[in-house]
Formats: C-alpha cells, sequence, structure tokens
C-alpha cells in the first residue's frame, strides 16, 4: 500500500492496520515520506482521531523505528519521568538529581520546546558547557558513575518520533491526544526504563486545557503502557497559572537550583516531591508517597541533592560554579516591571499568556529551527489569589530586544485578571494520581 493510500484511508475516517501504520512509520524513518505528507496524516489523524489499537500500533512502531536503550546492565531501579509540557515547568532540573541522591538510577531523555512551553534539553542550555547530546557509551557511563543522565533525544532512538515532535509543533498538532501518548511513551519504550511516571497538565497553559482532557489522555497512557508490558503512572496537576515564579530558561535553571537548596516556591517543591514519590514507591525506595515526600525533603535538607545536581552538571560538561553564581548563565539586558493597574485580588494569572510573552521576547519557537534567547523571560512576584496595590509590581519582564518587549508587555498585562473581592475558591494544584495497572 502507498503512503498515499494510507493517508486517504485516515483522511477518509478509516482504520489503519498495524502493517499499514509500520509502513507510514518506516517512510517517516528513511525520509522515503515526505515532510508535508506526515503533516497530512498528523492533521488526519487529529481531526479524525486515532482508535485505542491505532495509538497502540502507532506508538510500538515508533518505539522501535531506531535503536533501543538495554538498561539491564545497569545495577539499580532506572526510573524515568516526563512532563505534557506546561510555562514554568522546570520539574526535570530538580526531580532527577534529587531522585539520583537516593540511590534511584534516573535515566531522563528530553526533548526541546513546543509552542508556548519550555523544553528541558533548551533549560539545560543555559548552563555553559552543559551538553545533551550524549553518545549511549557516556550516556551509560555516567549512569553507572553517578545514577543520573539528562540527555536529549539521539537520531537513533525513536527517530521517527523527533520528526513528528518537531512536525506538531508547526502544524497545529500538538494537542491531539493520541499523538501525544504515541510521542511520549515510544521514547519511554525505546529508552528502557523499569519505572515511568507522567505529568500529565491541564489549564491555560497546557496542551490538555481541561481536568477531563487530562484524565482521558492519562487513561490512554496507562492503557497503552499496559498493552505493550510497561508499567505507567500519571500525575495529574493545575497548569492555569505557571509553575513557580521563573519562565524562561535562565530564570528556570536559577529556581530550580533555589528548590534544590530548600528555597524554591511552595507549589514547585509540591510537584517535585509528589512525583518524586511516585517514583521511589515504583522503585520500592518508600512504601507510600509520605515516605517517599519524608525521604526526598531529608535529600534537600542535607544538600544531597544539590551535591547530586553538581556532579550531573560537571559530568556532561557544565559548569558547577552555576550553582552558586547565577551571573555564569545568559542574562537579559533590559529589565521592564509590570505594575498592578488596580488594587484588589488576583483571580486570574493565565499560563497560556505569561508562555506567549516569553516566546515573543524571544524565548520560545515560532518555528522548528528558531534559535532561543535563553536569557528572557518573566519573573512572578504576585500569583493567582494574592492581594495586590495600585501601582505594586506584578512580575518583571526580562528582555534583550527592545522591539520585542511591547508585544510581550501587553501578552503578560492580559495574562493577569485583578478583581476587587477575594477570590470565593481555593487552588488545588495536584488534581489526581493514577497508578498503573497490574
Amino acid at each position: 500500500m502507498s503512503i498515499l493510500d494510507i493517508l486517504r484511508k485516515k483522511r477518509d475516517k478509516q482504520t489503519l492496520s498495524r502493517t499499514e501504520i509500520e509502513t507510514l512509520v518506516q517512510g517517516i524513518t528513511n525520509k522515503s515520506v515526505a515532510d508535508y505528507q506526515v503533516s497530512a496524516f498528523l492533521m488526519a489523524a487529529f481531526l479524525n482521531g486515532l482508535s485505542l489499537e491505532e495509538t497502540t500500533d502507532l506508538t510500538r512502531a515508533m518505539a522501535f523505528s531506531g535503536e533501543t536503550l538495554d538498561l539491564s546492565g545497569i545495577e539499580g531501579i532506572k526510573v524515568d519521568k516526563h512532563s505534557t509540557g506546561g510555562v514554568g515547568d522546570k520539574v526535570t532540573l530538580v526531580l532527577a538529581p534529587l531522585v539520583a541522591s537516593t540511590g534511584l538510577v534516573v535515566a531522563k531523555l528530553s526533548g526541546r520546546g513546543l509552542g508556548h512551553t519550555g523544553g528541558t534539553v533548551d533549560k539545560f542550555e543555559a548552563v555553559p558547557g552543559f551538553q545533551t547530546s550524549l553518545s549511549n557509551e557516556h550516556f551509560f557511563d555516567q549512569l553507572r558513575r553517578i545514577g543520573v543522565a539528562v540527555a536529549g533525544q539521539t537520531q537513533n532512538l525513536a527517530p521517527a518520533d523527533k520528526t513528528l515532535y518537531a512536525l506538531r509543533d508547526v502544524t497545529a498538532t500538538v494537542e491531539s491526544i493520541p499523538l501525544i501518548v504515541a510521542s511520549v511513551l515510544s521514547k519511554k519504550i525505546a529508552a528502557g526504563a523499569d519505572v515511568v511516571v507522567l505529568d500529565i497538565k491541564y489549564g491555560s497553559g497546557a496542551f490538555m486545557p481541561t481536568k477531563a482532557a487530562a484524565q482521558e489522555l492519562a487513561k490512554q497512557m496507562v492503557a497503552v503502557g499496559q498493552r505493550l508490558n510497561r508499567s505507567v503512572s500519571v500525575l495529574l496537576s493545575d497548569m492555569d497559572q505557571p509553575l513557580g515564579i521563573g519562565v524562561g530558561h535562565t530564570l528556570e535553571v536559577e529556581e530550580a537550583i533555589d528548590t534544590l537548596r530548600g528555597q524554591g516556591p511552595a507549589d514547585l517543591n509540591e510537584v517535585v516531591l509528589t512525583l518524586g514519590a511516585m517514583q521511589l514507591v515504583g522503585g520500592g525506595k518508600a512504601e507510600d508517597l509520605e515516605a517517599g515526600k519524608t525521604l526526598l525533603q531529608h535529600q534537600i535538607n542535607s544538600g544531597k541533592a544539590l551535591i547530586k545536581f553538581r556532579e550531573m552538571l560537571l559530568a556532561q560538561g557544565g559548569d558547577p560554579n552555576v550553582t552558586d553564581n547565577y551571573s555564569l548563565m545568559p542574562q537579559a539586558s533590559i529589565m521592564e516591571e509590570l505594575k498592578a493597574p488596580q488594587s484588589g485580588y488576583i483571580h486570574r494569572l493565565e499560563a497560556l499568556k505569561v508562555g506567549e510573552a516569553v516566546r515573543s521576547l524571544g524565548g520560545g519557537r515560532f518555528n522548528k529551527d528558531q534559535q532561543l534567547d535563553l536569557a528572557v523571560g518573566v519573573k512572578l512576584h504576585k500569583k493567582r489569589g494574592e492581594a495586590v496595590q495600585a501601582g505594586e509590581v506584578l512580575a518583571t519582564l526580562h528582555a534583550n530586544d527592545p522591539d520585542k518587549l511591547a508585544a510581550a508587555r501587553a501578552e503578560l498585562a492580559a495574562a493577569y485578571v485583578i478583581q476587587p473581592d477575594a477570590p470565593g475558591h481555593s487552588d488545588t494544584l495536584i488534581g489526581d494520581i493514577i497508578w498503573a495497572t497490574p
């Protein structure tokens, strides 16, 4: 069957067979299928959906489209975590060294930013010299020596996903649940971890706009994982407002270091401790979530987590001195404060608009080849539920290009909704936990 037959079949809302999906993925991998044809498939899948069987077949085909990592020769339980993305989501920067400091092996493959959300690989590159393009030999050796490595996806590991991941960003198909499932789980299967924990976010700054949509994605993740004999657990967390206070690459690395010192914002700390505790339970290091959180907090308080972070930086060519001197990372030349236009309470701080402001400054991509400005971003001084006085500083924009500042300023101002009365509801950051199906 030709690629045109496959595209026509999916266009007409028919179900693709396993053989047809494998043919498509093989063509994506060997480049016999052009980018515009891949884009046509993505849009057809977005509009018409994929069945659970199609999603499973797509995940399997993508996972084995290249080489796979065999981590069985590395002593210890291997754990991995993935987030569906959000604004200010610097969790991996904290979680990877923190969990590794307990003795679990954290083998983490991460991606670059999609749309208004940041990517872990991009954020780590704010550290001078830090390398995310690691050979398999380096990756394995580092895991044996220090128990943690965070690397970008290589050309040979799930290579079909690399093409699909980039094209989803520029074809308005990022939000498709089956495509997200296949993208995430194919990399996790290819990467060979024993325990996989997913952080699925919902709200204005996430790909899943509602908790109900996030729950549907979580169910599909667990179901596909089970069908492929993988244990997958899911945390649902709120991304209606940014996570933490820093949005932008350097700012997020700074905040991650603060958190490893025990001085991070409460919301980031809560997500990190919950995800980490889920990994500890799955890896046999803790009996339940509370025991896991207690152990992780001890690792932070004792300084062991920050030591592991510095070891990871050094092992990957980064300058560990950034933990004591943030100015070693890219710094913005312009600082502009956004002040409250009126007194009252912050009822909304829309993560999407904050993310769009950072992208307008040059900190996010409009196309897959765009170079990022790692210094720019937004630091939030006031968040949802807090009282403010007219003229009080809500946030600070970090910029390098005056021409980009006006659009970013307007987007950031639109993110804040201030009302005279206090909001009548309390925030719930953690939405639910869905454990792997036995």
